[in-house]
């Protein structure tokens, strides 16, 4: 059980301010928690893999691939500034 004193501790540590009743109650909910994990720990795991999900994701993704495009007046057109086969862009770094 998780008494006054040490949820006063974490509360300062965490630069909390805690009146009376959020101590009372934050020790109560504290202790609960960590009983439930005492329970957890009770479970044997040994035969269980690691793993970040419950479930297995899988992106689907493509390779990179370089492709010609054929079009490449179009693609310029979008330019908001283009400097003949180019796209111009605002400067970002400083000359040295």
């Amino acid at each position: 059980m998780i008494d006054r004193e040490q949820v006063r501790k974490v509360a300062h540590l965490a630069r909390l301010e805690l009146t009376e009743e959020e101590e009372a109650q934050f020790s109560t909910q504290l202790s609960s928690i960590l009983d439930y994990f005492e329970q957890l720990s009770e479970l044997d795991t040994s035969n269980v893999e690691p793993t970040a999900r419950a479930i297995d994701v899988v992106n689907i993704t493509r390779t990179d691939a370089k492709e010609t495009y054929e079009n490449r007046d179009r693609i310029l057109e979008g330019a908001p500034d283009r400097d003949e086969d180019f796209f111009r862009v605002p400067q970002i770094l400083n000359e040295a």
